[in-house]
């Protein structure tokens, strides 16, 4: 039994959602799927019709893009908490694994790990260090950065999407002190590193990538493994020895044609000898 991990498939394009279907079974190993699915729960549901089956088990964690809501969608329309909720309901209903369930023991190969998925947001904390957090949005809007987050993620109830990110850093961080010591696996949909943030077709979108407050997570909490998407970058690095792996798949103009989505599937567990 191996873990493997894939994210931002973006369902919402016709291409990735013809790929995703053609996404080998692995009947005894797990999958995370690490946010940004799609846009809204239809997505979710897809993704989760299409490889649910081919996976012993599969792991949700939300990235900003299932936290859209167009501000015209009546106002029956789920927004912010409630959002997030829908989502959490319907992966506890489905039997997928998600940042509200009890942290599941992974004895597979490459096990004993605890298998910690997260839900942290963002607080335009990452940014130059010249640059003041308040000021983060429009230094890059100098550069004509503009997060669609900033129209159609809405935090409610809470004040702001920074306020969302502490309250969500806050909750974990207890879950995770009163966690079992052994090594783990923290899966969140953005990086909880700055200096992992590689962004080449756009630097300035650094302030919608993650929170200083978990600079020391993969240390203080023994990971052995961070998995992250979000950057749309497909890459492995390292940090205090720990692997923290971007499993982004991204849009369908990032990717070359002729290469096969299985190839965006990374192994997390065992740890390949290899990246």
């Amino acid at each position: 039994m191996k873990l493997f991990a894939i994210s931002d498939l973006h369902v919402g394009f016709p291409d990735n959602r013809r790929a995703l279907d053609s996404i080998k079974p692995r009947p005894d190993d797990w999958l995370i799927v690490g946010g940004d699915l799609g846009e809204n729960l239809d997505h979710v549901k897809c993704v989760v019709d299409s490889l649910g089956p081919k996976f012993a088990k599969l792991i949700w964690v939300p990235g900003n893009h299932e936290l859209w809501v167009d501000p015209r969608a009546p106002a029956s329309e789920p927004r912010g908490e409630a959002r997030y909720r829908m989502y959490v309901d319907y992966c506890q209903r489905s039997g997928v694994l998600c940042p509200e369930d009890p942290y599941v023991e992974w004895s597979g190969e490459g096990g004993p790990h605890l298998l910690v998925p997260m839900f942290l947001l963002y607080d335009y904390s990452f940014r130059p260090d010249h640059i003041p957090v308040e000021n983060a949005v429009d230094w890059a809007a100098e550069d004509g950065i503009v997060a669609g987050d900033e129209i159609m993620l809405d935090p409610t109830p809470h004040a702001s999407r920074s306020a969302w990110c502490h309250q969500r850093v806050a909750l974990t961080e207890k879950r995770l002190s009163e966690a079992i010591d052994m090594p783990k696996v923290l899966i969140n949909h953005f990086p909880l590193r700055q200096d992992i943030v590689l962004l080449p077709r756009v630097p300035r979108f650094l302030p919608w990538c993650g929170t200083r407050r978990t600079a020391d997570w993969h240390t203080r909490y023994r990971a052995s493994t961070v998995v992250h998407g979000h950057l749309h970058v497909r890459r492995t690095c390292h940090v205090d020895g720990v692997r923290f792996v971007d499993v982004s798949f991204g849009y369908p103009r990032e990717r070359r044609a002729d290469r096969p989505v299985d190839d965006y599937v990374r192994q997390i567990l065992p740890i390949p000898e290899t990246q």
